[in-house]
């Protein structure tokens, strides 16, 4: 299953793919809304999640897909090797990260390999701070972690908690303070690894 927001990149992808023995296609899905119940349908071996244009967007697609098909294996394509998103992306479920950069000919082999489990890369973790218990963050602004590492925007969160766009962002800069990151990039990755999405 391709996962992206360009049509030309889904068909680039499933070129690749023809060209190794091994592989079949079973649909291409557009990441710029949910596709959990969608992907839950057709229940794929792999799926090939390709960078978007919107961070937020992948890693939201990548969250949810972790929970709609959880025997699938997660192959993030990055056009952007950074470091902020690839921990995002491993942080919700991805088991690898291609460089876009790789030859289309070996995006097929790497798949190959990473499906049947003989390629590992561990990615280097943040280190934890405190437990949980002791998470410095009041109840509204562990909330509003909890939608910015779902990939919500400030607008979303507004309307869903019936609050202004400016409460939002005055949530975020305590929350950024509080937890020593500098924005929503660094503070997703932060809420993933530091177990504090549970509700």
């Amino acid at each position: 299953m391709i996962v992206t927001d360009n049509s030309f990149a889904a068909q680039s992808i499933r070129l690749a793919l023809r060209q190794t023995t091994g592989f079949q296609v079973v649909g291409f899905l557009d990441g710029t809304a949910p596709i959990g119940p969608r992907v839950a349908e057709v229940r794929p071996d792999i799926v090939v999640m390709d960078e978007m244009q919107e961070a937020a967007d992948s890693v939201a697609r990548l969250a949810e897909l972790s929970e709609a098909v959880p025997d699938a294996k997660l192959i993030f394509l990055a056009m952007r090797m950074d470091d902020a998103l690839i921990a995002q992306v491993f942080a919700v479920g991805a088991e690898a990260v291609i460089s876009k950069a790789v030859h289309p000919v070996s995006l097929a082999t790497l798949l190959r390999e990473i499906s049947r489990g003989t390629f590992v890369h561990v990615q280097s973790r943040a280190t934890k701070p405190a437990p949980r218990e002791e998470c410095p963050l009041t109840d509204r602004e562990l909330e509003i972690l909890q939608l910015v590492a779902r990939g919500y925007t400030n607008g979303r969160i507004a309307r869903d908690l019936w609050v202004t766009e400016q409460t939002v962002k005055f949530h975020l800069s305590n929350t950024y303070r509080k937890l020593g990151v500098a924005n929503r990039t660094e503070a997703s990755p932060y809420a993933h690894l530091n177990d504090l999405l549970a509700a």
